[in-house]
């Protein structure tokens, strides 16, 4: 069984740095988005449902980010903060900016998303808005890509992770890759070859591994050659996500394993990949094993995508053991 090394008596379990918005969810099931009547609000965002994720399962979790000067950046404030995060590192931008949108369908898959992420508030927070006696305060950091896709939140992002490896942070990558925000796969390969060298952990899907590897593999799909060149520099874990395969956990001594997914009456294809990270994290920073963190990811992902929306649908600690012991995880 493997364990990560991370220091102890820090005020924060976890600090989530990326995007957080509202998500508006389809209130009618299996239905087109031209004829959904109405949607229901949440807070959203990559970053934000980690933070969530955590946070519900009973670790303490901090933020940085930013959302706009209006009643939806107001709107995710409060949420958070009511979910107990602690939001030092939250800043709020005056500029016309925007808190980011997204529009959902509610199908288990073809399902139509809409963001609108013009002049997103999140892409905002600039380096020197980055604290790092912030970042000693906490075991972990993890860092959701989205936020590497611009600057100066490219610039905020690096530096936080710089930041977290002089503290001892253990810095944690979730690849969160969104091709809209990039140019090109080149760009996105460079900007997360750096982050995944500042990285212990490295999170992503097989389709993430493949852009990762657009310059220095392009059309690579072996797992095992894809964990090899990334367990190099800082990294000292890859966890390759298949979707209903399950995922592929690779460590720096050449230990690895695989875990199964549990099998749900599916609601909608995402959140899994967010609640599965705050699984993971809640795990290690409470001293459990590396394995034991999968398939706590694995199940706390089963729980989230067939419930109603993100956030609210990240379980509790007590919901995450109830499932695990009336399912049967299947591989």
């Amino acid at each position: 069984m493997t364990k990560i090394a991370l220091q102890q008596d820090r005020p924060l379990d976890a600090i989530v740095l990326g995007r957080a918005g509202v998500d508006l969810y389809a209130r009618e099931s299996n239905t087109d988005m031209a004829d959904i009547s109405g949607f229901n609000k949440f807070v959203g965002g990559s970053a934000a449902n980690i933070a969530v994720a955590i946070s519900k399962l009973g670790a303490k979790a901090g933020f940085i980010g930013c959302v706009a000067d209006d009643a939806f950046g107001g709107y995710v404030r409060s949420y958070m903060s009511g979910q107990g995060i602690n939001l030092d590192g939250m800043m709020t931008d005056a500029s016309g900016s925007r808190t980011s949108v997204a529009f959902t369908e509610m199908k288990p898959s073809d399902c139509t998303v809409l963001i609108y992420r013009n002049k997103a508030s999140d892409l905002t927070i600039k380096p020197e808005q980055v604290d790092p006696e912030y970042i000693a305060s906490a075991k972990v950091l993890v860092v959701t890509g989205t936020a590497l896709s611009e600057s100066p939140s490219r610039e905020a992002t690096l530096i936080a992770m710089e930041h977290a490896r002089r503290s001892n942070t253990a810095v944690v990558l979730d690849v969160d890759y969104r091709p809209y925000s990039w140019r090109t796969d080149v760009d996105a390969s460079i900007y997360y070859g750096i982050a995944a060298g500042l990285s212990d952990i490295v999170i992503g899907n097989r389709e993430e591994f493949d852009m990762m590897e657009t310059v220095l593999a392009p059309g690579n799909k072996d797992d095992d050659a894809t964990a090899e060149r990334f367990l190099r520099a800082n990294t000292q874990v890859v966890v390759i996500k298949a979707g209903e395969l399950g995922s592929k956990v690779y460590c720096r001594d050449g230990h690895k394993f695989q875990q199964g997914i549990f099998r749900v009456d599916v609601q909608k294809p995402f959140g899994s990949g967010d609640s599965f990270a705050g699984g993971l994290i809640w795990t290690l920073v409470n001293g459990g094993e590396l394995e034991e963190g999968v398939k706590y990811g694995s199940a706390a992902a089963a729980i989230n995508v067939s419930g109603k929306s993100c956030t609210e649908a990240m379980p509790t600690q007590e919901q995450l053991f109830d499932f695990i012991e009336t399912r049967e995880q299947s591989l």
